[in-house]
């Protein structure tokens, strides 16, 4: 949005009112990268004062200089990508999912929505192309079309340790048409990227040839113009991914965004940091859900490590509900290792917390009288901490 906003401003104050930031003409060499970003040039000033915050010591000035900018064109990030991923609307109800809906063209006084951007009587057929879109808008609520997930890096970081100094990128996963009180999020540094391109190119050769990746550099890796522009190439990077339905669906590409948190809040849990466990085990939810990935074994063991924290942080409500959730999916399921476990769990929960557990007790039975033997069975905190994550 903030990008959007930049260019109209300029095209309001005429066509040869535009300035260019310094040294964008010579960096098509320098950062390869920027051959596939064709308005990073032309935003990079608005990007990095605006939806993009970095910390660098290398670079304080140039901090302090975008600082003044960053009042007027501040946006939230995850309204700032959804308003620019859908072609800059300025009203309507998908924007972060609020609820508003568009004017209507009997609506007092007439109005146009976006006369902040320029009025639309000196655009002929502006009106008209204004009440278009909102009918289109009212159309497409009810539609069944799938919703699109978007990236944006909210923010990137140098980190300097003993051996080594990179920059971390914090990626936002968000839903357009919806507002998410607790983001998805991933922070992810350039060789964690580039692993993730080997390994798709390896093995999804043919698709891959048309994504671009922004190459290494051998000096000004730190500057303030590098990281921006990274941090769109990335942005694109995994939107080209996820556009491909062999990539979006591979193990490869899922588990770049929780396979991480998996495994730290396994080892969390294991340690008895159960607060600091939980919340890891919650991101790691939250992004499998924005993935489409909710019926995979990987997230019932995220419910599992759910359960197991809320139940040793006495928040028996919150496990006995995750174990509920478990046990939908292992509905269809005959036998499953985590089923034993879960029905024990919620067993007990529901009895802690006075709700029916007349259902997973006969379930336990039949497993009983199948012959399997519950008493050998390991709790689900032992599933939980056994479970190879590699």
């Amino acid at each position: 949005a903030a990008r959007i906003l930049h260019r109209l401003r300029h095209a309001l104050a005429g066509e040869g009112g535009r300035e260019e930031p310094a040294g964008g003409g010579g960096e098509a060499e320098d950062c390869p990268e920027s051959s596939e970003l064709e308005d990073d040039t032309e935003g990079l000033s608005t990007r990095l004062s605006g939806t993009l915050s970095f910390t660098s010591h290398e670079d304080e000035d140039e901090d302090e200089e975008e600082d003044g900018a960053s009042e007027e064109l501040e946006e939230p990030a995850q309204g700032a990508a959804a308003g620019a991923e859908d072609g800059g609307k300025c009203r309507g109800g998908e924007r972060g999912g609020t609820g508003m809906t568009p004017l209507s063209s009997a609506a007092a006084p007439r109005r146009d929505p976006c006369d902040e951007w320029g009025p639309a009587a000196e655009r002929p057929g502006g009106s008209l192309l204004t009440r278009q879109l909102q009918e289109l808008w009212r159309r497409s609520r009810g539609s069944l079309a799938p919703q699109r997930l978007l990236f944006e890096v909210t923010s990137a970081s140098v980190v300097s340790e003993r051996s080594s100094k990179y920059v971390l990128y914090t990626i936002y996963l968000i839903r357009t048409g919806q507002f998410d009180k607790a983001p998805a999020t991933i922070a992810r540094r350039y060789s964690d990227f580039e692993q993730l391109n080997r390994r798709l190119r390896c093995r999804f050769s043919c698709d891959m040839a048309g994504v671009a990746f922004p190459r290494k550099r051998l000096r000004r890796n730190f500057t303030a113009e590098t990281i921006a522009k990274r941090s769109r190439a990335f942005e694109q990077f995994l939107s080209h991914l996820h556009s491909i339905d062999e990539i979006r669906r591979s193990p490869e590409f899922l588990e770049f965004f929780f396979l991480p948190d998996l495994r730290a809040a396994q080892r969390l849990t294991c340690t008895g940091m159960y607060r600091e466990a939980l919340a890891t085990w919650a991101n790691a939810y939250r992004l499998q859900d924005r993935l489409g990935v909710c019926s995979s074994g990987r997230f019932l063991l995220t419910l599992a490590g759910l359960a197991v924290c809320h139940q040793e942080l006495d928040q028996l409500g919150e496990a006995h509900g995750c174990c509920e959730q478990a046990l939908q999916l292992l509905e269809a399921q005959g036998s499953h290792p985590l089923l034993g476990p879960f029905l024990q769990a919620h067993v007990h929960l529901a009895w802690k917390v006075g709700k029916d557990k007349r259902r997973s007790e006969a379930r336990l039975q039949d497993l009983r009288e199948a012959g399997l033997p519950l008493q050998q069975q390991p709790s689900l905190k032992e599933c939980l901490i056994k479970e190879p994550l590699e």
